[in-house]
């Protein structure tokens, strides 16, 4: 309760201290010519061969893809179709997605880093200091017991599960219940290897840091977010919860997966784990919203933790959100290859393309078929949103992804 009543006077103390911050334009980005930004329109405009080609390959129904350098928007685009069932309704830039574990980024990720540089948790911090009971992993041999880190979950070096058995789960603790999902986490899913020694990407490692914080503020993830992130920004089309809590943005949201009734999701979280253990306040996916909106979080993360004179993270947060951790056990280099929150260069880095910087690039998918790239050091985003899973789990979005990001990469002149 000390710690709650802590945070609150901070964030108190913050607001009364900065309202310049809420004073200025909302949250959009102004657009640029490609020429203006150093960058070959004409090479850019390959980027309309791509996307075509995904939907005639009926990998996609439609997408919208944004590119953005330093804090312009140089390209944006719609493409396809927003739904094909029941009826057809054409794409348009403002259509919102379910971002699905690209939410892991903009939701999780910046929010945990504003509680790091604020002094409440420390990357080194054992997990068991915030989540009660919370199991280490321990040695089969020796019996020796090693603690997991923040910094393990935020790398998905933890050793946990990467996913729960939806049906064992159900059946023992019945469907909405996010107290008993942290609580099968904390103390019944598997620990599967030493912390850093190795990597395995899991939900379950956001679902923790999302109850580490809440643990610590007091507030649900979807409501911190939304206040610390999404609306310091000037957001107005990215949220959680859409179809509980913002029914006005519901006419621009893609429907995802046609569900056994007949209907397909649309508003609520394609993630099962998201939706039906967590109520679509999860750590692990659950953030709707579109390319502009993205557009102006990429543009702040560029720009050393702000844009438009709004302030989401420091310039030493950003630095350390994007550096891949060097020490793994006893000093060695597991090369491993995740940052805090973001792929950087692990095996799973692919959609990046070829040429954006091997090591300053940061990047991640969504299952739904979203995708972010960030280049540091050329001030250059790449943002594919589509909705693969529409009408059914049977579309892709891999080699779009890594091929636009050349065709952006290769657009860049100076």
């Amino acid at each position: 309760m000390k710690r709650i009543l802590n945070f609150l006077a901070a964030a108190a103390l913050v607001i009364i201290c900065t309202p310049a911050i809420y004073a200025q334009a909302p949250g959009t980005l102004k657009h640029a010519t490609p020429e203006s930004m150093g960058m070959n329109s004409k090479k850019l405009a390959q980027i309309d061969r791509e996307a075509q080609r995904a939907i005639e390959e009926g990998s996609i129904p439609g997408c919208v893809i944004s590119v953005v350098r330093d804090d312009k928007i140089v390209f944006l685009k719609a493409y396809g179709n927003k739904q094909v069932v029941p009826d057809t309704i054409p794409m348009t830039p403002e259509t919102m997605f379910d971002l699905a574990s690209c939410s892991k980024c903009v939701g999780t990720t910046l929010s945990f880093m504003q509680l790091i540089e604020n002094g409440y948790v420390r990357l080194t911090d054992e997990v068991s200091m915030y989540i009660p009971n919370f199991k280490p992993w321990v040695d089969p041999d020796t019996g020796r017991e090693v603690d997991i880190t923040v910094q393990d979950l935020m790398t998905h070096t933890s050793g946990l599960d990467a996913y729960y058995n939806q049906a064992s789960y159900l059946k023992k603790y019945g469907p909405a219940t996010p107290d008993s999902l942290i609580k099968h986490i904390a103390t019944e899913i598997g620990r599967n290897f030493r912390p850093k020694t190795r990597l395995r990407y899991s939900c379950l490692n956001f679902v923790t840091l999302q109850n580490i914080l809440q643990n610590i503020t007091g507030e649900r993830l979807c409501d911190y977010a939304q206040k610390n992130v999404f609306d310091v920004l000037g957001l107005k089309h990215t949220c959680y919860r859409p179809k509980e809590e913002h029914p006005e943005l519901m006419p621009l949201i893609a429907p995802t997966e046609m569900q056994p009734d007949g209907k397909c999701l649309l508003g609520e979280v394609h993630d099962p784990l998201a939706r039906v253990a967590n109520c679509g306040n999860s750590g692990n996916a659950g953030v709707f919203s579109n390319c502009e909106d993205l557009s102006v979080i990429c543009a702040a993360i560029m720009n050393h933790g702000a844009i438009n004179g709004r302030r989401i993270l420091s310039p030493m947060t950003v630095e350390t959100m994007i550096t891949v951790p060097e020490s793994g056990p006893d000093g060695n280099r597991p090369g491993i290859g995740r940052a805090l929150g973001w792929d950087n260069r692990s095996g799973s880095a692919g959609l990046r393309g070829d040429l954006f910087s091997r090591t300053r690039t940061i990047c991640h998918t969504g299952y739904t078929g979203t995708s972010i790239v960030i280049d540091m050091d050329s001030k250059t985003a790449v943002i594919v949103l589509a909705h693969r899973v529409h009408p059914a789990d049977e579309g892709g979005t891999g080699k779009l992804r890594a091929r636009v990001a050349n065709i952006v990469a290769g657009s860049i002149e100076k």
